[in-house]
């Protein structure tokens, strides 16, 4: 809960003096390459997100299908 307000107190002034000392310490020619990285890693954690979606949706799907579908090898006692 603190990180968010923490997050929402960040001004104009303060983001632009992190993106100066970011670019001190790791210069001009890094940045892409930091960025590059970053955007591979947002888009695998993105993937593998999605993939658990897929599967838990299958998984959901099959079980409300064994539900609803009668069982053959149950026999009716009368």
């Amino acid at each position: 809960m603190t990180q968010i307000q923490l997050l929402g107190a960040l001004g104009t002034n303060e983001i632009i003096i992190i993106m100066v000392i970011v670019l001190l310490m790791f210069g001009g020619r890094k940045i892409p390459e930091l960025m590059r990285g970053l955007g591979k890693g947002v888009r695998e954690f993105n993937d593998a997100k999605d993939n658990v979606k897929k599967k838990l949706k299958k998984a959901l799907t099959r079980s409300l299908l064994s539900l609803k579908e009668p069982q053959s090898n149950q026999q009716l006692l009368f």
